[in-house]
């Protein structure tokens, strides 16, 4: 909606309070993380309760008892329903109230119903879509790596105390990989080319990697520095709304997937993927012993990626303080993909299923 106000210029202020596209679906959970336990997250502003029912489904609802306006994560799973910690009324996953312990005859079940939310367990994820919209008409973005054999997956989760403007061009950004010493897979990169769209930008970096995992012996890289060799690799970052991906030439690929929280407040899942695709060997081997050398080596780069967080998140943090201390400061930036990622950030909150 509005293609005007999508052309419209915008100034660092706005950018920095700028709110989401809610038509979109968002990583709000690992699918190990979501149990019969419920599980409270907060998708920009909505308090959500996840949970599974009898039947292993992820259910999604408003974080709220109608009665006395409490948590409902507070509360516990019941079969296919949550009951509220504090008077024991339930609500299955349509949002009816199906039960309440101490209704007496004469009375009637109150006819309220919470929201619900459309969720998806895809690729080792549970995806949400908090919109009106149409779900149906929008896929996830998907980690197709997450059960593929020929790849190793690791995860950590990012908190970070800043808008998450902050972290979708901390990682466009290639250019700060010296604040990340031996962290860091690559060096020297160079923006080659950029390539803007409605809904994602996409920027071609030339890189000097610091791996190549083409013998067994090579995996070791990951954990060894000193048999680390630099050589040029094509490096691609892009953000496809609302989460970021990329691909360090054949050998690595990793993805963000994003939960902003609040404007200064951000979540998100960092995903790492260490490809096998070089070993020929190894796939002829028996599928059952493929899988084992598969989930043997799972969250292997965790420590990695722990290390990257915790270095991206003191900048941000940093950032988010000196924003919110002299908003009225210009910032310099030369990096052309950052101007263009904040251009679709404005324009994704002006499209319809934009909030603030």
């Amino acid at each position: 909606m509005r293609s005007d106000a999508c052309s419209a210029s915008f100034t660092v202020q706005d950018l920095r309070t700028c709110g989401i596209n809610l038509n979109h679906w968002y990583g709000v959970a690992q699918s190990q993380e979501v149990t019969t336990e419920p599980r409270p997250i907060v998708l920009w502003g909505q308090p959500i309760v996840l949970y599974r029912d009898s039947g292993g489904q992820v259910q999604a609802l408003e974080d709220r008892c109608p009665h006395r306006q409490v948590q409902l994560s507070a509360g516990q799973v019941r079969g296919d329903a949550i009951a509220c910690a504090y008077h024991g009324w339930e609500f299955d996953g349509t949002g009816h109230c199906t039960h309440v312990p101490y209704l007496s005859a004469t009375q009637k079940r109150p006819t309220c119903r919470l929201k619900t939310y459309p969720v998806r367990e895809l690729d080792g994820f549970i995806w949400l879509f908090p919109g009106d919209g149409d779900a149906a008409a929008i896929a996830p973005m998907g980690l197709p790596e997450w059960d593929h054999l020929n790849y190793i997956a690791s995860w950590t989760t990012i908190d970070c105390p800043g808008h998450y403007s902050y972290l979708i061009e901390n990682l466009m950004d290639m250019y700060h990989g010296h604040l990340h010493d031996n962290y860091q897979a690559w060096a020297s990169a160079q923006l080659q080319h950029i390539k803007a769209h409605s809904d994602r930008v996409d920027a071609e970096y030339e890189a000097q990697s610091y791996y190549k995992i083409d013998k067994i012996w090579s995996v070791s890289q990951l954990f060894i520095p000193a048999l680390r060799r630099l050589h040029p690799e094509p490096l691609h970052v892009s953000y496809r709304y609302p989460h970021w991906a990329s691909t360090l030439g054949d050998d690595f690929k990793i993805y963000c997937l994003f939960c902003p929280v609040d404007q200064h407040h951000t979540r998100a899942y960092l995903v790492h993927f260490t490809s096998l695709n070089a070993f020929w060997r190894l796939h002829k081997l028996p599928v059952p012993f493929r899988r084992w050398v598969k989930n043997s080596l799972f969250n292997s780069a965790r420590g990695l990626l722990n290390g990257l967080v915790e270095q991206d998140v003191a900048m941000i943090q940093q950032e988010q303080a000196a924003f919110l201390a002299h908003p009225e400061r210009k910032s310099y930036e030369l990096n052309g993909a950052i101007a263009a990622v904040q251009r679709l950030i404005w324009q994704q909150r002006h499209a319809e299923g934009g909030v603030d």
